[in-house]
């Protein structure tokens, strides 16, 4: 459920902001609606914030697991984030200098030991020569009067000296002249080994202080509590009692949110202070925060709604508990196999098992994986599906336990209804479909059921009634046009009741009803007036209840393409099981293969399992996941 509601404002003397938050702080009750504050502490604060996620990031990469231990208070956290900053900052500008080194050295390394010093005095005591590099084929056309030394030849370059020669001379090979270092080998190679030093130095440093990166993160959460602190302190609403420039004749006034059972406790805390409060119900203008208050189990599906950051608005629906049942239902679908499901199952039971021994909170998220491991074995065992294995392969027994009509024991079968006989019948393929189409029927009439009881007592609710009976009749639409047409005839009759005409009368007055009732308001002439302003979105909203039922067959047509590629990976692996050489080989493609598929199926889920509960449910249930989380200011 979601949680009730109070919007609470304060009214409080100028000069006693601080000590007021202080209060409210320590209640820890008030979601605070402030979003902006200014002021020089607050740009220093997260100029602080900013260093201190900085350092935390850069020694998390440098930290030994299990080394992280060292506890540090917030200033001297705040030192350590500063000298970290400075050494990975040195450490940058020492491999860039290394790097300029090691190609300097790299570069002359062909001439051997260079000394731009020895060659400058042989320079000065006018000894003419140039050091020089040129292709094969350029060396080749240089002047037969040059005294030419050559000293090393490549497959592609000609390094050589040329000794004495005219100016005129010695300007024609200027241009393949070598550019001497600035340093002589000696020296650069001194300089490569202490800027590794440096590096190793400071490297070191770092792995010291990566020591303290809890402490470091602990800080990060003090700072954040003081920006928050001072947000709220320099963001609010000063109102001047008289022209006085001094906060004393000024009052200071926010806005924020409670639960509406703890609201007693704001209220005594207002009177002990003498702050003026005024307790309302807040309206949809307002931007009242969420809070979801279910049970145990239903809870197990916050790991997943905070992973995708879905939050209901506080004027929509608490869908967690019809979210977790379905979404473990998708799931099942999806993966689909009974070992995949076993091995889920193993990897959630492992933190399981050790919390449990350790007497520690089990991890939630860990108890939801269990669950989907559950889900996918169960389904694995009603379809008779292990590891994309042929059913005629497993054990009897594993046959005999799966559901004859959907199981891939029966995988070739015709399936006869009551008003069926010959050739037409389902096979087990379009028994899964209907199944997922069901589970479309069923999901979508909770969503409308849903809005039918909020506008109970009014007119509106009717809209909900049209919308369902559009869904009953679009459902055997659907089975007529996709499933089998023989089977699902618009001219079955059972029992005397004309199945396909019942069906399209339905869809008949579900729309008349969503027509007239649908936007209604108090009056029905304007919400008439208001479908015929929108009628392509009135006439699309038809076809929609069709597409979204369709959309569904994703569950079958997913888990269908994991059980080929389990069957594939087997097929490829199955022939090399018989030898030994290649054993090793099937093995690793089979922990491979169907280690991908599992990969792929977590994808699917995401991509299609959660999508069949955030939009075709929701925008059934008129849903835009436009809530915020309520975080009290503590």
């Amino acid at each position: 459920m979601i949680v009730p509601m109070k919007k609470v404002s304060l009214i409080i003397m100028g000069d006693k902001k601080k000590e007021t938050l202080k209060k409210l702080r320590s209640l820890g009750l008030i979601h605070i609606e402030i979003t902006e504050g200014s002021g020089e502490k607050l740009a220093a604060l997260n100029d602080k914030l900013e260093l201190l996620d900085k350092a935390a990031t850069i020694l998390s990469e440098r930290v030994v697991k299990g080394t992280e231990k060292l506890e540090a208070d917030y200033e001297k956290a705040h030192k350590i984030a500063e000298d970290s900053l400075r050494l990975f900052d040195d450490i940058k500008a020492y491999k860039d200098e290394l790097i300029a080194v090691c190609v300097e050295l790299e570069r002359i390394g062909a001439w051997g030991e260079v000394d731009p010093e020895e060659l400058e005095r042989l320079a000065n005591k006018n000894v003419k020569f140039l050091l020089c590099e040129a292709s094969k084929a350029e060396y080749e056309k240089l002047n037969d009067s040059l005294v030419i030394l050559p000293l090393s030849k490549t497959k592609d370059l000609v390094r050589f000296i040329v000794v004495g020669g005219t100016a005129e001379e010695l300007d024609c090979v200027k241009r393949f002249e070598f550019k001497m270092p600035k340093a002589s080998s000696e020296n650069l190679k001194r300089s490569k080994a202490e800027l590794e030093g440096k590096i190793n130095a400071a490297e070191e440093k770092l792995l010291e202080y990566s020591k303290y990166v809890l402490g470091i993160k602990k800080a990060i959460t003090l700072c954040e509590k003081e920006i928050e602190f001072e947000i709220y302190a320099t963001g609010m609403n000063d109102e001047k009692m008289s022209d006085s420039k001094t906060d004393r004749f000024a009052v200071a006034h926010f806005k924020g949110y409670i639960e509406a059972e703890k609201v007693d406790s704001v209220t005594q805390m207002a009177k002990e202070n003498a702050w003026g409060i005024l307790i309302e119900d807040p309206t949809e203008e307002d931007n009242v925060p969420t809070k979801l208050k279910n049970n145990k189990f239903v809870s197990l599906i916050y790991p997943l709604t905070d992973f995708l950051g879905t939050v209901p608005g506080y004027f929509e629906y608490d869908i967690s508990g019809w979210f977790l049942a379905f979404i473990l239902i998708f799931f099942g679908i999806i993966f689909g196999d009974g070992i995949y499901g076993l091995v889920i199952l193993a990897v959630a039971a492992v933190p399981i098992i050790k919390a449990l021994v350790n007497k520690t909170k089990v991890s939630p998220m860990f108890l939801l994986i269990g669950l989907f491991g559950l889900s996918t074995m169960l389904w694995g065992l009603l379809t008779c599906t292990w590891c994309g294995l042929p059913a005629e392969q497993l054990p009897t027994w594993l046959q005999k336990l799966s559901i004859p009509v959907i199981s891939n024991v029966n995988a070739d079968k015709i399936w006869h209804l009551f008003w069926t006989s010959g050739d037409v019948g389902l096979t087990t393929s379009q028994n899964l479909q209907i199944f997922c189409f069901a589970l479309a029927l069923i999901q979508l009439s909770v969503a409308h059921i849903m809005g039918a009881m909020r506008n109970k007592g009014s007119l509106k609710m009717l809209g909900d009634i049209g919308s369902l009976l559009q869904l009953v009749g679009m459902f055997y639409l659907v089975l007529s046009l996709v499933v089998n047409p023989e089977v699902f005839t618009f001219s079955l009759v059972i029992a005397g009741i004309p199945v396909g005409t019942v069906a399209i009368a339905l869809i008949g007055v579900g729309f008349l009803l969503t027509f007239i009732f649908a936007n209604y308001e108090g009056s029905v002439v304007k919400s008439i007036l208001s479908s015929l302003t929108n009628i392509v979105s009135v006439l699309l909203g038809v076809v929609n209840v069709f597409s979204d039922i369709i959309s569904y067959i994703r569950l079958w047509a997913v888990g269908l393409a994991g059980a080929a590629i389990s069957a594939t990976v087997n097929e490829l692996a199955g022939p090399m099981l018989g030898n030994l050489m290649f054993m090793i080989i099937a093995i690793i493609l089979l922990v491979f293969g169907h280690g991908l598929n599992m990969i792929l199926n977590i994808l699917s889920v995401i991509v299609h399992g959660i999508r069949l509960n955030t939009l075709e449910f929701s925008s059934h249930l008129d849903m835009s996941w436009s809530g915020h989380k309520f975080k009290p200011f503590e």
